[in-house]
């Protein structure tokens, strides 16, 4: 039978000292509780693999279309997510417990298994003034780019236009793209500060000044966004390598955003350069165009989105952009997962209007949580088209990932059962072909993943589980509770 050790944390505060107690549990892969198939089976749902990490799991698996387990990675770090690299290695996100950024989401280290689980790379970027969270992407030059906060003080928001308010401070956004070095260091090649892209109206003697509704390519500082401190709370980020960009969700804004990364750093931190030719700025937008007056409530697309991404070479809709729309505003406690066309030309560049909101009016593809397909998640979760474009989704609250059609028939599910029988929380999952030069550097049995049965029995490829896994207590200083199992 094959499990999953995944690992719940508590937080507590005790005095001035915050603990963090850490039990293990077992995710059945090989229980589930499937959908009737409504379209014949023996149609093909989707070739190749499923990567999913339980959330803050200590191990990731890979799945193939026969719901059967064909590798496994096993980690004494609780990960938030995993990508495979094209040499098999796999790479994600984990925590390290940092006090000074109590927030959802918080990672702070990047570690990069072997296939047979040996920690090859463990980075950190996390102190009292920066630490990562949610999010990374491998790029195709083996860097990795990387979503992080930064402090600043309330004195500093105030200085750059914010309203003055009773908090401390805020966490704005920041990218670094880290190139690996040695077994646990790495230098960061480049990166991207939303600090350097401000507009308010608020205060003419504070910097930033000017009409917020005539500057859509830079962020008002007065949005409320998701928390006053964490401000963005970007929880997923993408890269189009046609045209070197970077996609990002920012869920504190309901909304998507595009950015240059051809630039330097030095042109990053600013509003020219790059092929762009607008620097830093933020070249695309959708979602909630109230954000730079250019619509209201009525107007919003997106309400507590994830797992923003672009279309990927070769399958149908490439360049389109795909996102798991939580809490769609259009219905009551519904998600959505939403397919739209954004208005750029063969040289990433982005057609806008004067004083109106960036297009797409609404998607060119959408489907809606209703009582056929209950996947309503109000966090977490993802979507990702596939070569045959048919759409896997993946509902991150209760562990149960699906294939629809086109036309939305579903043809393939699995959902992961615990054994104490409450939802496994998966941040989201990435698909992989089977002609993806990391499958085949794992020497996966191809031949026997193709067996045309959905059985869910155990691959005899996979690595064995652990009996038991024991880990041990964290104690950390703090000022304040950390509420890990909230991530967002």
């Amino acid at each position: 039978m094959e499990k999953i050790i995944v690992s719940i944390l508590v937080i507590g505060l005790l005095s001035t000292s915050s603990f963090a107690s850490i039990t293990a549990l077992e995710i059945d892969c090989d229980k589930s509780e499937e959908l009737e198939i409504t379209v014949n089976t023996n149609a093909e749902p989707f070739d190749g693999y499923i990567l999913f990490t339980p959330f803050w799991g200590t191990n990731t698996r890979l799945l193939d279309k026969n719901k059967k387990v064909v590798q496994s990675w096993f980690s004494t770090s609780l990960g938030l997510d995993a990508y495979l690299l094209e040499n098999g290695n796999l790479i994600r996100p984990c925590m390290t417990i940092n006090s000074y950024f109590p927030g959802t989401g918080q990672t702070g280290r990047v570690e990069m298994l072997s296939k047979d689980g040996k920690v090859l790379w463990d980075f950190k970027y996390s102190n009292e003034q920066h630490c990562l969270h949610h999010d990374i992407k491998p790029l195709p030059n083996g860097n990795i780019i990387m979503t992080a906060w930064e402090k600043k003080t309330n004195d500093e928001a105030i200085s750059a236009g914010h309203k003055p308010t009773d908090y401390t401070e805020m966490w704005p956004e920041h990218i670094i793209e880290v190139k690996p070095i040695g077994s646990n260091r790495g230098e960061i090649v480049w990166e991207w500060h939303v600090w350097d892209h401000l507009i308010q109206d608020y205060d003419p003697t504070k910097e930033n000044y000017g009409n917020v509704g005539d500057h859509p390519e830079l962020i008002d500082i007065n949005l409320a966004g998701f928390l006053h401190d964490d401000w963005l709370h970007t929880n997923s980020i993408d890269y189009n390598e046609e045209f070197d960009q970077i996609l990002l969700s920012a869920y504190g804004f309901d909304e998507i955003l595009v950015i240059d990364h051809s630039t330097t750093t030095e042109e990053a931190a600013g509003h020219a350069g790059g092929n762009s030719g607008k620097g830093g700025d933020i070249l695309y937008r959708w979602g909630n165009p109230q954000n730079y007056r250019a619509g209201d409530g009525h107007d919003r697309k997106l309400l507590g989105q994830h797992d923003a991404r672009w279309v990927e070479s070769g399958c149908p809709g490439e360049g389109h952009i795909t996102v798991f729309n939580n809490n769609n505003p259009r219905f009551s406690e519904r998600s959505s997962v939403d397919e739209i066309v954004p208005p750029v030309d063969e040289n990433g560049n982005y057609d806008l209007e004067s004083g109106s909101a960036y297009g797409p009016e609404e998607p060119i593809w959408s489907i809606i949580s209703e009582e056929q397909y209950n996947f309503f998640s109000r966090h977490y979760s993802g979507a990702q088209r596939l070569p045959n474009g048919n759409t896997l989704i993946c509902n991150g609250e209760s562990g149960h990932f699906f294939v629809v059609t086109p036309d939305k028939k579903l043809v393939w599910d699995k959902k992961l059962v615990w054994d104490i029988r409450v939802p496994p929380y998966f941040f989201k999952m990435s698909y992989y072909p089977p002609d993806y030069p990391g499958i085949s550097d794992l020497s996966i049995d191809i031949k026997s993943s193709q067996i045309s049965s959905f059985s869910s029995q155990p691959s005899t490829t996979q690595q064995s589980a652990p009996a038991t896994t024991t880990f041990a207590t964290t104690t950390t200083t703090s000022k304040s509770p950390i509420n890990l199992l909230a991530s967002r």
